[in-house]
């Protein structure tokens, strides 16, 4: 799903128009963007933890060349879910025009 689909969905869930729908994604995605950006967490109950995580520097190697690089200090936003999120995606029923594999469990497909 990208952004557009997202937008679509939530002012058919929330009953809303399109224009209403993107601006209230685009508010709660920039309120989770300013609260990492102070270090702050960002938990919502269910759904998951967004966290920042500070990477030290490092050394590394440029694929290409096979020259030695050091890698810079940086900070990078992580996400882990909750358990009312992963029992969701364990328990999801797959409509059958979605192709390909999934890794664990299968899905029951529906018609």
């Amino acid at each position: 799903m990208n952004k557009p689909e997202m937008i679509a969905s939530v002012a058919e869930l929330g009953e809303m128009t399109k224009k209403a729908a993107e601006k209230a994604v685009d508010a709660v995605l920039k309120t989770i963007e300013i609260a990492l950006a102070k270090g702050e967490d960002v938990k919502i109950v269910g759904h998951g933890t967004y966290s920042v995580k500070h990477k030290k520097s490092r050394k590394g190697r440029n694929p290409q060349t096979g020259e030695d690089i050091q890698i810079d200090a940086h900070n990078v936003p992580v996400f882990k879910a909750g358990k009312d999120l992963r029992d969701a995606v364990e328990n999801v029923v797959v409509p059958e025009k979605v192709k390909g594999e999934f890794r664990g469990k299968k899905k029951e497909v529906v018609e």
